[in-house]
């Protein structure tokens, strides 16, 4: 025989009954909000969660500090290089008006030599 005992319909239903019940009490003693362990393991939680945005709060405050140095980095390269440009274009430009200078006082020598001659020769 398979089955020792002799469990009949009503003795299956007590028992479900009887098991229901525990679960249904053990359930309502884990979600008492009187119970220490409970109250423990939520400290405990809340105390995880605290840290845990800490960390976060600290880590943005570093990605900020990192972001703000590299920004200051950047703005400080690029001021060199305008002022680099600046320094190349004042070059530039002093070398142009120095060779304009340069062509007009060749003129006016040139001139002066036509005068010279055209003045030696009378007419």
């Amino acid at each position: 025989m398979k089955y020792a005992t002799n469990n009949d319909l009503s003795k299956r239903l007590t028992a479900a009954t009887e098991a229901k019940t525990a679960a249904l009490n053990a359930f309502r003693k884990a979600n008492s909000a009187t119970d220490p362990d409970k109250l423990a393991r939520l400290a405990e939680r809340a105390a995880v969660t605290a840290a845990r945005e800490d960390r976060r709060r600290e880590r943005e405050r570093v990605k900020l500090a990192e972001a703000k140095e590299v920004a200051e980095r950047q703005a400080a390269a690029d001021a060199a290089v305008q002022a680099e440009i600046d320094a190349r274009q004042k070059a530039e430009q002093s070398m142009i008006s120095r060779v304009i200078e340069d062509e007009a006082a060749r003129k006016a020598a040139r001139d002066a030599r036509y005068a010279n001659r055209k003045a030696r020769i009378g007419r």
